[in-house]
């Protein structure tokens, strides 16, 4: 019988220990500087835009890196375990279960029960911890914005929206379109 978890006293106290025992029930959990992060299952909308930019990704990634999507842990401390919904790392940091190297880019789809987490928490994070590229995808608008570290901190490099296409540069080239990334 496997074990399950109590929720700690002080909403800050859990760790990526904590987090391995909770049960699979189709909910998205994260870790961040210690709070727990629950999430909804995802939407159609949402997951069509995932799969087309994976597709996107994947058809121009080079060989020194690899393309994952969620659920896939990024854990860059024993306080924090973030799931972006694309995420691009160096073959030499892929790991056995996680992954623990700053990201070479994050990609997050926005949802109306996540946009504050990912465009505002999950990108201080990200920021802090020198991952390198993070780009937002917001279905609504439809809109995509590229933000890159520089000296530290996130700066726009790119943005897009509805049917005009973005030629973003790092981690490699790419267009994205964002309505094609939506639209049925």
């Amino acid at each position: 019988m496997r074990a399950m978890t109590v929720m700690p006293r002080e909403s800050r106290d859990w760790t990526v220990h904590d987090l391995d025992l909770l049960p699979d029930d189709g909910l998205q959990y994260e870790l961040l500087d210690g709070s727990l992060l629950v999430s909804p299952a995802p939407t159609t909308r949402h997951q069509r835009a995932v799969a087309r930019l994976y597709l996107l990704l994947a058809a121009a990634c080079p060989d020194n890196l690899e393309l994952f999507f969620a659920p896939l842990d990024w854990r860059p401390d024993i306080r924090t375990s973030l799931q972006p919904d694309l995420l691009v790392v160096r073959k030499e940091d892929v790991e056995l279960a996680n992954i623990t190297r700053p990201l070479v880019l994050a990609v997050e789809i926005l949802s109306p029960s996540t946009r504050r987490k990912d465009a505002v928490y999950k990108r201080s994070k990200y920021e802090d911890s020198g991952v390198a590229g993070y780009w937002i995808v917001d279905p609504e608008g439809p809109s995509i914005t590229a933000l890159d570290l520089v000296d530290g901190r996130y700066v726009t490099v790119g943005e897009g929206s509805g049917d005009t296409p973005v030629t973003l540069r790092n981690p490699f080239p790419v267009t994205v379109t964002p309505s094609a990334l939506v639209d049925s």
